[in-house]
């Protein structure tokens, strides 16, 4: 079937991304005013919208089966190492440019980015307001008009770093609407290369084969749509953390744990990567065991936060963002575990108790944000003694968080994905990947091109889910492909007891062999 070969998947792909960016111009998340007039709203049941909103649908369907089949290729050892990397690499190419120049997809964030930029250029505090501060005469007026509803008097929970990105596309777009669009654009495709930069190096540390890690990591619809089509800024936020994990395995701790700083200034979950920074300047510096955990308990932190601070002062923006990092949790969202059971909790006991459900709803988000930090700090012991690479436990640290978190996008998935993709060595890996397949899949119909959440989405959602099931256990059942050397799945087999023991040698990961910094 031509559609199992690379050039099959790849023009399908491409033809699927082509027809997301034409659908957009009817359906996605156009602003509320463009005086260039190549992005105006038509309405929300127009027979143009209904078409084009069909047409992104189906483009978003046939990437994703596009991204499915293209497994077999990364599968496939017969070819050398580089050329598998270059395909994949082509391969992103042809799936990224259609949607260069698409209207904002997905999501209405990038307004948001947009008019937060021109508050910081006109003097406003981002961190005590939100966009509807802004006049009419304004250079973000148009951005802060088409924010969504939620977040028009919402301060900005992001870094001064990000805010000076957004302050610096406006300054010079003067803020109009799509060259400052196109303009918050590169920052995401600059951050989709800084992610394929990292994944390759992460994967080559740990062993891992860089097509599978890429094809996960880089190649994913849910990226694609979200990091490139949204401009979400957590691609960024992604990009910088992996760059800054590269430096410290390869020696240079401290340029890491300032890399990681900068990632921590566009969104602060980036944090937990210091945490395993640490781990690598215990496991792999020199001197005595007490100097390396001295060093490694204040040196990351340390730098961070200089960097956090010299960041702040440039930016001019002050210290609010210590302040706004919870201001995101206010607004509910289906997909965060402990907020729907806190809710429903709360009603529960408001009906048997007369209890506020809004404390019960509180006292669950809290207790699921404990149990995430158990579970980090669980990993990174095991890193500590050598039972997991650093890398995928940054991976699982990030998963954990986003699922056990008060507030969850279907583009939080992306934070743990790309580092889980580069480090192969993941313990039962295989089902690991394989969650990571479905719930990528299924994510990516959870939002209406318009940046909406419809209910129909998560019917949607679960449907993609079940055939993403079958489709991996009718791979895993092929006895062809394993005669053919060809895994059902991208990453390799997950070792068992009956390979090597949890606590073996072979288990443990390599560290730098010579510390620069």
């Amino acid at each position: 079937m031509w559609m199992r070969t690379a050039g099959g998947a790849r023009r399908l792909g491409a033809a699927g991304s082509l027809a997301m960016a034409v659908g957009g111009l009817g359906a996605g998340s156009l602003p509320a005013h463009d005086p260039w007039g190549l992005w105006q709203q038509r309405g929300s049941l127009t027979t143009v919208v209904l078409v084009c909103a069909v047409l992104a649908y189906a483009g978003l369907t046939l990437l994703v089966v596009a991204w499915w089949a293209d497994r077999r290729r990364v599968a496939d050892e017969r070819p050398s190492r580089g050329d598998r990397v270059r395909e994949t690499l082509v391969t992103l190419v042809w799936w990224t440019a259609p949607l260069l120049l698409a209207p904002p997809l997905y999501s209405a964030d990038v307004y948001s980015y947009v008019a937060q930029g021109a508050m910081v250029l006109e003097g406003h505090d981002v961190y005590a307001h939100g966009p509807s501060v802004l006049g009419p005469d304004s250079l973000g007026a148009d951005a802060a008009a088409s924010v969504g509803g939620n977040w028009t008097d919402t301060p900005a929970p992001y870094g001064p770093v990000f805010l000076l990105l957004a302050k610096g596309v406006v300054w010079i777009t003067g803020g109009t609407m799509v060259p400052a669009v196109w303009g918050m654009r590169l920052p995401a495709l600059a951050a989709l290369a800084l992610i394929v930069w990292s994944v390759r190096r992460l994967a080559v540390e740990c062993g891992a084969d860089e097509s599978r890690a890429l094809w996960l990591a880089a190649l994913n619809p849910l990226l694609l749509m979200h990091v490139v089509g949204g401009m979400h800024n957590d691609g960024l936020m992604i990009g910088l953390m992996l760059a800054g994990v590269v430096c410290a395995l390869r020696g240079r701790w401290l340029l890491g744990s300032a890399v990681v700083g900068l990632a921590m200034m566009v969104k602060s979950p980036a944090a937990v990567a210091l945490l395993f920074i640490a781990v690598i300047v215990v496991r792999g510096g020199r001197g005595t065991a007490a100097v390396r955990v001295a060093r490694a308990l204040v040196g990351p932190v340390a730098i961070a936060a200089s960097v956090a601070v010299a960041a702040t002062l440039l930016a001019g923006t002050g210290f609010g963002w210590l302040r706004t990092q919870s201001v995101a949790a206010s607004v509910n969202t289906p997909l965060s575990l402990t907020s729907d059971i806190g809710l429903a909790v709360g009603h529960l006991a408001r009906l048997a108790a007369d209890t506020d459900p809004m404390a019960v709803k509180n006292a669950i988000q809290t207790l699921g944000l404990a149990t995430a930090l158990a579970v980090i700090a669980w990993l990174a012991v095991r890193s500590l003694k050598g039972r997991l690479h650093p890398v995928p436990a940054l991976g699982l640290s990030l998963l954990a968080l986003v699922a056990l978190s008060p507030m969850v996008q279907p583009w939080y998935l992306l934070w743990g994905t790309a580092t889980v993709a580069a480090g192969g060595q993941v313990r039962s890996g295989g089902r690991l990947v394989g969650a990571l397949m479905v719930l990528s899949t299924a994510l990516v119909y959870e939002t209406q091109p318009s940046g909406h959440t419809p209910a129909y989405g998560f019917v949607l959602g679960a449907f993609a889910a079940v055939l993403a099931v079958l489709a991996l256990r009718r791979g895993a059942g092929r006895r062809d492909r394993v005669a053919a050397g060809q895994p059902a799945l991208p990453l390799p087999r997950p070792r068992t007891e009956q390979d090597q023991p949890v606590d073996s040698q072979a288990m443990a990961w390599r560290a730098p062999s010579q510390f620069k910094d």
